[in-house]
């Protein structure tokens, strides 16, 4: 039972239902995995052993009396911006360093009806904001095929717990890039669902227009399994639409490469930063889904330059608003004896909260202030509105778009970046946010230096099963999301 993480999602759920193994001893196993390998990468941040055996018992439980479901005693990593009932709900900040969640996200609670075993909260950078996992209270999360390197963010210790299987699968929150980019960074399969297809209630809010939970997984298959779990109208979630998901794992050859059109944005190949390496392998990728049957057509997408300006004003000036919550009196980080009421606020977030946030949250209170309102924030709106229709006019002509996720493989851990270059790197994810489209990554080759590289496919409105159906057959015919890195080798 040495090899139990090397099971996909189906080959698990059918050796459970034959009781080849049970729930508990594929959870024992991850425990194990997690305790020998983690303090190398830092992918968890709250390790729930005793919850995941009780949870895989009562799974076990369920599976001997044959009233079990398609994921029953299958472990999971949620992100640690998921509230999670008596769990610490950290959001990978000091502010919410002791924060005990009094309820469960929605996320959650669905996982939970379908059995499915909690392993722990995964790393992230704070209130997911950031590319690299780095902006963490908790420390950096490695990545697993180069421990020197930043498995991406926000959700990187989603990506790097799954890279280095710690865990079979793992929830993930998108709001410019942070399931696609990750997911590109470690060689995974992650998918950004249409904005109101996953519920958002529990979930510690960034930029409420802009983020959307999804999964991260090694291939579209398991990725499929989970959204079948956690897609749905939720009317807890006013931004949740009444519209009812699909059956992923029934579609997943429900859509035929053959005759697929699929868009070549010609901007998105001519940007400055994009690398050599990642440009030919998604290229190579094009290739073979050409080979496969799909039709490349070129196509223009003339805002892309207005994509990083547009975003980073609109989710900024969200996140200035959200995070106003966080002021040292009802709940999270307080700053000891303070003078005044004054002097509580201030220093309480200026001590709760790190530098990146600190400087978005700068950002979008200039852009919400008197004065400039008008000229940033509605200004911004207006063009995110030319973002939505240059992509709706892309989709008259083509059924998906293709693009790399990521215009580099995975930074070195200290880079240091300045804050305009992390941005950029976000050149090819953000816009899919803005016009609340969906989006799936999925992994293509390596660079010279052997680190991932992601192809991103984005559909048009409720077209995930799309994307996943076209994503699964493109690994039926080739074999990148099967590849592990060292440490993912290792027995615990």
């Amino acid at each position: 039972m040495t090899d139990l993480h090397r099971l996909s999602i189906r080959e698990m759920a059918e050796g459970l239902k034959s009781a080849q193994f049970s729930s508990r001893e594929l959870t024992q196993h991850y425990l194990d995995r997690i305790a020998k390998i983690d303090p190398r990468v830092n992918s968890y941040v709250t390790v729930t052993a005793e919850l995941a055996l009780a949870e895989a018992n009562a799974a076990d439980e369920l599976l001997k009396s044959g009233t079990s479901g398609l994921m029953t005693g299958i472990p999971l990593a949620h992100k640690d911006i998921f509230c999670t009932q008596g769990i610490k709900s950290s959001a990978g900040s000091k502010m919410l360093d002791n924060f005990i969640s009094p309820y469960d996200a929605t996320v959650v609670a669905k996982a939970k009806a379908a059995g499915i075993v909690t392993l722990g909260k995964v790393n992230m950078d704070e209130f997911a904001m950031g590319s690299t996992s780095e902006n963490s209270y908790y420390g950096a999360t490695a990545n697993p095929w180069n421990l020197d390197h930043v498995p991406g963010g926000s959700s990187g210790g989603s990506a790097a717990a799954v890279a280095a299987d710690l865990a079979p699968i793992a929830t993930g929150t998108d709001t410019g890039g942070s399931i696609r980019q990750p997911a590109s960074f470690c060689g995974l399969t992650g998918l950004k669902p249409t904005y109101g297809r996953v519920s958002r209630f529990g979930m510690i809010a960034y930029a409420s227009s802009l983020d959307q939970g999804g999964p991260l997984a090694r291939s579209a298959e398991d990725c499929a399994y989970l959204m079948n779990v956690i897609a749905g109208h939720d009317e807890k979630d006013s931004t949740s639409i009444e519209k009812e998901a699909d059956d992923y794992v029934a579609n997943l050859n429900g859509t035929s490469v053959k005759g697929l059109r699929i868009g070549i944005p010609k901007q998105y190949f001519n940007v400055a930063g994009l690398n050599a390496d990642v440009k030919a392998r998604v290229e190579e990728s094009l290739k073979k889904l050409e080979e496969m049957g799909a039709i490349l057509v070129e196509i223009d997408l003339n805002m892309t330059e207005a994509y990083v300006p547009t975003y980073y004003l609109i989710a900024p000036a969200e996140a200035s608003s959200n995070l106003s919550r966080f002021d040292g009196v009802r709940y999270g980080y307080r700053a000891e004896n303070p003078v005044d009421l004054m002097d509580l606020y201030k220093r309480s977030r200026s001590e709760g909260f790190g530098a990146e946030v600190q400087r978005r949250i700068l950002i979008g209170t200039y852009a919400l202030s008197a004065g400039y309102y008008d000229a940033y924030y509605v200004k911004a709106q207006k063009v995110r509105r030319l973002i939505q229709q240059d992509f709706l006019k892309a989709f008259e002509s083509v059924d998906v778009i293709a693009a790399p996720s990521a215009p580099t493989t995975a930074y070195k851990i200290g880079a240091n970046l300045s804050p305009v270059e992390m941005y950029l790197g976000d050149i090819y994810t953000i816009a899919v946010n803005l016009a609340g489209l969906p989006a799936i990554n999925a992994p293509v080759g390596f660079d010279q230096n052997q680190l991932p590289v992601g192809l991103q496919l984005i559909g048009n409105y409720w077209s995930e099963s799309q994307l996943l159906s076209v994503v699964h057959q493109y690994q039926q015919a080739t074999d990148w999301h099967n590849q592990r890195a060292a440490i993912a080798e290792e027995n615990a």
